[in-house]
């Protein structure tokens, strides 16, 4: 649960999460993007309140990696475009380029036609998170949060997907949130980094000026 938590992250901008287990950092992210809803306080995309936008409109503008990756059954190409029939297959493909996971895609026995199975079983746990952040990305959305989105990939996948997520913020307009309980990823990756403990936001600050001891 998040008793108390203010701050703002602007157009361009990557802003860290960070704190132990139990902090409420997962809960807090949930709470960003309008999974769960605030019982005070507002969390506002554009100056509006996200139960002012129509869920036709907002879904488009945030993209959200969950810390638990859920995948359905169908095709890559289906997943990646949340089963939305009238996605571009251009669309699609470059935002797989975009989560640097078109090689392994093309590896597969029919590439992005390959049936995944009931939860992408198909696939090892870092290939579906990573299938998964294609999917948060293929809207292009302005708004995009990732839940410990390199807790699943080895260590030369981590260094790649760290330099597509800094390329990712530096994306005209597209500002990223990210949790995470590695420090070095958070000193490493954001502009700024949020303190939580207890369900509290403690600091909001530059990296090299963030307590995180």
């Amino acid at each position: 649960m998040v008793a108390e938590a203010s701050f703002a992250v602007k157009a361009g901008q990557a802003v860290g999460i960070i704190g132990p287990s139990a902090s409420g950092k997962s809960s807090l992210a949930r709470g960003l993007v309008g999974v769960w809803q605030p019982v005070r306080g507002k969390v506002r995309l554009d100056g509006a309140a996200l139960e002012q936008w129509p869920s036709e409109a907002l879904g488009p503008h945030i993209g959200y990696l969950p810390q638990d990756v859920e995948l359905f059954d169908g095709t890559v190409a289906e997943n990646i475009a949340r089963f939305d029939s009238s996605a571009e297959s251009a669309a699609i493909i470059a935002a797989a380029q975009a989560a640097g996971v078109h090689d392994l895609i093309l590896r597969l026995p029919q590439g992005y036609e390959s049936p995944i199975g009931e939860g992408g079983m198909a696939l090892s746990a870092g290939q579906r998170q990573r299938v998964a952040l294609a999917r948060a990305m293929v809207r292009n959305p302005r708004v995009f949060l990732m839940d410990e989105p390199l807790s699943n990939l080895d260590a030369k996948l981590r260094v790649a997907a760290r330099a597509e997520i800094a390329e990712l913020h530096r994306r005209s307009g597209v500002a990223c949130i990210y949790v995470t309980h590695d420090q070095v990823e958070a000193m490493t990756m954001s502009d700024r980094v949020a303190v939580m403990m207890g369900g509290e936001v403690l600091q909001v600050a530059p990296p090299a000026e963030a307590n995180v001891a």
